[in-house]
């Protein structure tokens, strides 16, 4: 009770325009971005050379692979969806229970867990030494091609990964015409049911945990950040997922037990609001995720 009191009372609180726009971040090493990318689109990441990171995460599908679950190393499929990689910089921790603090962390675990590219990085690094990647290293780093450098690197291309100028972005900076009526409206619903209490800021959302199945109780095999504490009053708590670029990462929620947007915002309203919704309500709340949707990011425009 304690949290959803929180949860109540951070939506009382918001002001009228709790989400701001998306921004680049600034200040990064351009070497640094260039061998990143090249790295997150090769596969001599991986144990056997067929997965990349860009497998999972692919430019031109919303920064995820659209598929319920990913698939890793000799076909093996995990067990929780791919989120998107654009705008991760701007989540407060990364993967779906949080384990990671930040992109460089993050990129830690694809690379060693054993159901995705079943690597290590004393595997990997005696590799990466004997190939192109010793010179590139050693014109950035003193120290080479190690382990937190190959994550450095990762990471820095990662926030570059910024799907700016949105339409409702520009709407937000000022110009009105930038999203229609209909998406407009979508937009107060959004507010008013409460949707916003757990999808504000910048990235709306990624910046809280919430439980799922918060008004309902609600059938999932993973547990969320108990898998991390194994404290009881952490089951089902998941980091909440930002809405940007929803209408093209599908399947939806950690699980991607919903294939399309109106079944999710149903589903969010029983099970996380304990709102009625109507179908006219739910289209223009589907109007208005659309608007959401950025530019490709400069960094993988030519991919």
């Amino acid at each position: 009770m304690f949290r959803l009191f929180l949860i109540i009372l951070l939506t009382l609180s918001i002001d009228a325009q709790p989400i701001t726009p998306l921004k680049k971040i600034k200040n990064l090493n351009p070497n640094k971005i260039a061998l990143g990318r090249r790295l997150f689109s090769d596969t001599i990441l991986s144990a056997d050379n067929t997965i990349s990171c860009e497998s999972c995460h692919q430019f031109n599908q919303g920064g995820d692979d659209n598929l319920k679950s990913s698939f890793g190393i000799h076909a093996q499929r995990g067990d929780i969806n791919a989120p998107t990689i654009y705008n991760a910089a701007y989540n407060f921790r990364q993967f779906w229970n949080g384990r990671a603090k930040n992109l460089k962390e993050q990129a830690k675990g694809p690379i060693e867990n054993p159901k995705e590219m079943g690597n290590s990085f004393e595997h990997l690094i005696p590799l990466l030494k004997k190939s192109q990647y010793k010179t590139l290293f050693d014109a950035i780093y003193q120290d080479g091609i190690t382990k937190e450098n190959i994550v450095d690197a990762l990471a820095e291309f990662e926030k570059t990964l910024i799907t700016l100028n949105s339409p409702f972005d520009r709407y937000l900076k000022g110009d009105k015409k930038a999203i229609t009526q209909k998406q407009k409206e979508g937009y107060e619903i959004f507010k008013t049911k409460g949707c916003i209490s757990c999808h504000q800021g910048i990235n709306i959302g990624g910046n809280l945990y919430n439980k799922f199945g918060l008004m309902k109780a609600s059938e999932s095999k993973r547990l969320g950040r108990y898998e991390i504490t194994h404290k009881e009053e952490d089951k089902y708590y998941f980091k909440v997922p930002s809405l940007r670029n929803i209408e093209q990462t599908a399947p939806y929620l950690h699980d991607g037990r919903f294939k399309h947007l109106k079944d999710v915002i149903i589903f969010m309203s029983h099970y996380q609001l304990a709102q009625t919704i109507t179908d006219d309500e739910i289209e223009k709340i589907i109007a208005f995720l659309k608007t959401l949707t950025g530019e490709i990011p400069e960094t993988v425009k030519s991919r």
